[in-house]
């Protein structure tokens, strides 16, 4: 069992910045990623950032990459997003995920199906 909560989000202006953070506590203290998802109202959730626990490596998505950088800090169970450059487009919320055992597919890092825990979701609003 892993609980995690997300906080950070926020209003923020286009071109604004926000750090979201993913605090994950619980009795399975070992996993494999966590990843960063996002709903936007209307569509499906997306794949937005993901990083292997052990190693660090990090997946963006396309729309991301460049603005947004994926961290954690092991000691504290914790995973960070540190967005930049935030368009109106970037406005939903978002989720942070586990996924406890890897299966050596990073593809699997950007689906949610592989995922075994989700946070409860924090909003982010940027304005034109």
């Amino acid at each position: 069992q892993v609980q995690l909560v997300e906080s950070g989000g926020g209003l923020v202006q286009a071109g604004g910045s926000l750090k979201l953070s993913c605090a994950a506590s619980g009795r399975t203290v070992r996993w494999y990623a966590m990843g960063w998802f996002r709903r936007a109202p209307g569509n499906e959730r997306e794949f937005v950032a993901a990083i292997t626990w052990s190693v660090g490596s990090t997946y963006y998505a396309d729309s991301v990459k460049g603005r947004f950088t994926i961290s954690r800090d092991k000691a504290k169970n914790t995973m960070y997003l540190q967005m930049n450059s935030l368009k109106p487009e970037d406005t939903a919320v978002y989720y942070c995920a586990v996924q406890v055992f890897g299966y050596g597919r990073p593809e699997d890092l950007s689906r949610t199906i592989p995922y075994d825990y989700w946070g409860q979701g924090t909003q982010v609003t940027v304005s034109s």
